[in-house]
């Protein structure tokens, strides 16, 4: 007869958990891939963003300075050059033009104008589509940025 009851109960055996190492490490190694594939999708919509961004920078400042030496007035603050909204989306398209070896899907010049006759306002769109597609990314998704640049005469 045992002496205690810790004798009864059986011990496991190695035999009873195999495999379930195998389970885990496959669950795991689905588990970092779906990670790896967010990760880059997040990383390339943000560098094309910054990309985007960076381009209807550039054209905001072409925007803002499409003016000629005729169009600049003396005001109380100075010399201001007054901007015309049909010289700024005229200079905003050239160089949107000239720029599209960006690799941009779809590039479109939403807005490029001057709410004030001394600023000028750039928004631009494209199409974003993942490295890597899954179930958790969509497909593409349209990324819109808005640019505001103004000349100003020191």
């Amino acid at each position: 007869m045992p002496k205690n009851r810790s004798e009864h109960r059986r011990r496991p055996d190695a035999a009873d958990e195999q495999g379930s190492a195998l389970v885990l490490t496959i669950f795991y190694a689905f588990l970092s891939l779906v990670l790896i594939f967010l990760v880059v999708a997040a990383t390339s919509l943000y560098l094309e963003r910054k990309r985007l961004f960076t381009l209807a920078d550039g054209a905001a400042l072409v925007g803002a300075e499409s003016y000629d030496l005729n169009d600049v007035e003396l005001t109380s603050h100075g010399f201001r050059p007054q901007l015309m909204p049909k010289k700024v989306a005229t200079a905003v398209g050239d160089y949107v033009i000239a720029s599209q070896g960006d690799g941009f899907t779809d590039l479109r010049i939403e807005e490029a104008t001057t709410n004030d006759s001394a600023s000028a306002t750039v928004s631009l769109s494209a199409y974003w589509k993942p490295p890597l597609v899954s179930l958790l990314v969509p497909e593409g998704i349209r990324i819109d940025v808005t640019a505001t640049a103004r000349s100003v005469f020191s």
